[in-house]
């Protein structure tokens, strides 16, 4: 049962996956009774879905422990710990699979719909809010949120261009909204400084040049200045490198790299599986066992033949045989395989998808609720808080769960 009025008033600002999943699930736990407004200031919902996964909507990922999920937030870990415990991935899937749309696990635990397609899931949360009732009101530009000093009143007034109007609760769900940090910091909250978060890396280096699109499936990439490293796939790019092991790293060192302005070192292990000797011993089989082929001619250690190419190429010149390279070389070719350093310039984007470090500060936000502790009635969810994921499905998981918590109070009012 719905213990308030049924005339209770709820707007949710927001219109993407944070604010129509809690809007949605307003209406679900209040079994209907509570009136749930949705606004959003661009003409179009859901439209970061939209882009998500390359267009086909990264929904979650299939990591079903709660404690290893949250470590997965290089910002938030210890709250969604618990926050997990009421609502994971496993309670996603059965979200969308009871409204038919089926999920499909991918080799490194991404989930995508079957159809991989995003508008299977943008149809679905679409179909499902106006099934509930929620009311939707699109080009909506807010002046500001306001508490009221009425007690006669409802508790928030949002002010609009068209008027104002009266609620009892509202739910902020607008991700990196600079406009919306500025009421939320009226209203007593403080803001984490805002950074970019999942970036690529710029860099210029001759061993680079004229690889975009190739990969190595393995790599241990670390910072030369801060004790941070990370172990995946690397894409080469034609603006420098990219791949999951490059943005977990930007993700954990997104406050870092703010503050070196994007310009520091790299050291990249391209093969993190073997030793050292076990590279040197391998390189002097192959000299012992083919002295009359040229070294760059069949790849080794599975990386991509060109790059193999490349490594002998800047080392002996593309001439020599295996019987005429030095021991200096082999250990130029070791050390590069082992510890190439380059130099980082700057920061690229991640396709059309962005991430931001930073938003209301974490200890204002009670997450049993996710009301704020500073205004009651007020409710957060998704990237407006201190709270980032690495790539994989991670910052979904995180909108569809403060959503539903925040939700679940809502209901309660």
């Amino acid at each position: 049962m719905y213990p308030g009025s049924p005339n209770k008033k709820v707007i949710v600002i927001g219109g993407g996956a944070a604010g129509f999943f809690g809007a949605i699930q307003t209406k679900i736990q209040s079994q209907g009774k509570a009136s749930v407004h949705l606004y959003e200031k661009s003409p179009n919902v859901l439209s970061k879905v939209k882009i998500s996964g390359g267009g086909r909507c990264n929904v979650t990922h299939s990591c079903f422990d709660p404690e290893e999920l949250s470590k997965r937030y290089p910002r938030g870990e210890k709250e969604l710990r618990r926050a997990f415990e009421i609502f994971q991935p496993k309670d996603t899937i059965k979200f969308f699979e009871s409204r038919g749309v089926k999920l499909k696990t991918e080799n490194d635990g991404r989930m995508f719909p079957v159809t991989d397609d995003s508008e299977t899931i943008i149809s679905c949360l679409l179909e499902e809010a106006k099934k509930s009732g929620v009311k939707i009101k699109t080009k909506v530009s807010i002046l500001g949120i306001y508490k009221s000093e009425d007690p006669n009143e409802k508790r928030f007034r949002v002010q609009t261009e068209e008027g104002e109007e009266y609620f009892d609760s509202v739910l902020i769900a607008t991700g990196s909204a600079k406009k919306v940090w500025t009421w939320l910091e009226n209203l007593g909250h403080t803001i984490e400084s805002p950074v970019p978060s999942l970036f690529t890396f710029e860099i210029s280096d001759p061993l680079l040049e004229g690889f975009q699109g190739l990969s190595v499936s393995d790599a241990e990439i670390t910072f030369k200045n801060f004790k941070l490293k990370q172990r995946g796939p690397v894409l080469f790019t034609h603006w420098g490198l990219s791949g999951p092991a490059i943005l977990k790293l930007s993700a954990w060192g997104a406050r870092e790299l703010f503050e070196c302005d994007y310009k520091t070192e790299i050291y990249v292990d391209w093969v993190p599986n073997l030793s050292r000797q076990e590279v040197r011993e391998k390189l002097l089989s192959r000299k012992k066992e083919n002295p009359a082929r040229k070294p760059g001619t069949y790849s080794e250690f599975d990386l991509p033949s060109r790059f193999w190419e490349r490594i002998w190429e800047n080392v002996s010149g593309s001439e020599k045989r295996w019987s005429d390279i030095s021991s200096k070389e082999l250990h130029q070719v070791e050390e590069i395989l082992k510890r190439t350093v380059f130099k980082v310039s700057g920061k690229g984007t991640f396709k059309d998808e962005f991430v931001t470090c930073g938003g209301v500060r974490r200890k204002e936000v009670d997450f049993s609720k996710m009301e704020s502790r500073v205004v009651p009635g007020l409710y957060f969810a998704g990237e407006v808080l201190d709270i980032d994921g690495i790539t994989g499905g991670f910052n979904f998981q995180n909108a569809w769960t403060t959503s539903y918590i925040a939700a679940r109070s809502l209901a309660e009012i």
